[in-house]
């Protein structure tokens, strides 16, 4: 019997997903491939896996998807790990490095600059190191485990999740688990599960985490406050909006 193919975000707040997964009773039946967002999106987008913890932004891209879980990534208030980083206010922003890894959060920051901040900067590709270049009217979205210890370091910092609930006064979702195919109902039952096996064991897959000594972060916090794992209505309802704030955006 074929492997079902599955992309997952390799960032900590993932972790309880994989952890799940990975002692689950499908785990002989999938292929499960560890990748940074924008990768999940791709290997979705040609087919080349079944199933992926994909950006949100990308879903429209999609020729054909189906939303499989009721479990995201997403966050009420401040995420901590999806950032931007300026030396100076907002105002006085001139352009901005944008993380390469994942197209939510990219998209999200224009959309606030857009919408909410009323800022028109120039938005800037950004290369390896590009911590690196955050200097003077030239701030950078970061996102992710790359976040982790950059507390303090530069002098104005906006989390974006905190910002769209500001704005909206609802959650986010940055990314949530989509097929490209109609699955078996009795597969989808199997996968929830699984993925609900691994947040409930997140205690100890935290100590876990802990021990290993790889996050300069609060991993306790981060996994149980900071991320937010349920894909509940108003979660929905914030998905639907972003995604009508994003095509009304200007390619």
């Amino acid at each position: 019997m074929q492997k079902i193919k599955i992309s997952v975000v390799s960032y900590l707040n993932s972790k309880p997903f994989i952890h799940g997964l990975a002692k689950s009773e499908i785990s002989d039946g999938i292929d499960l491939q560890l990748d940074i967002p924008a990768v999940c999106a791709q290997k979705l987008i040609e087919g080349r896996v079944d199933v992926g913890l994909i950006p949100v932004a990308v879903i429209p891209l999609l020729k054909e998807h189906y939303i499989i879980s009721d479990y995201c990534i997403g966050a009420v208030g401040k995420v901590s790990s999806v950032m931007l980083y300026s030396e100076v206010p907002l105002q006085e922003i001139k352009g901005v490095l944008l993380d390469y890894q994942s197209r939510t959060s990219v998209t999200l920051v224009r959309v606030l600059a857009k919408n909410f901040w009323k800022i028109n900067p120039q938005w800037l590709k950004a290369e390896a190191d590009y911590e690196k270049s955050i200097k003077g009217t030239t701030a950078a979205v970061i996102i992710g485990d790359r976040t982790f210890g950059l507390e303090g370091k530069y002098k104005y910092t906006y989390d974006l999740s905190e910002e769209w609930q500001k704005f909206t006064r609802l959650p986010f979702v940055f990314a949530c688990w989509v097929s490209n195919k109609k699955l078996s109902e009795n597969f989808i039952a199997l996968f929830n599960k699984a993925l609900k096996n691994g947040l409930d064991d997140r205690p100890a897959l935290i100590k876990e985490l802990q021990s290993s000594g790889n996050f300069k972060t609060d991993i306790e916090h981060y996994l149980t406050q900071s991320i937010n794992y349920d894909l509940d209505k108003p979660k929905k309802e914030a998905l639907e909006l972003f995604l009508s704030y994003l095509s009304k955006l200007d390619n």
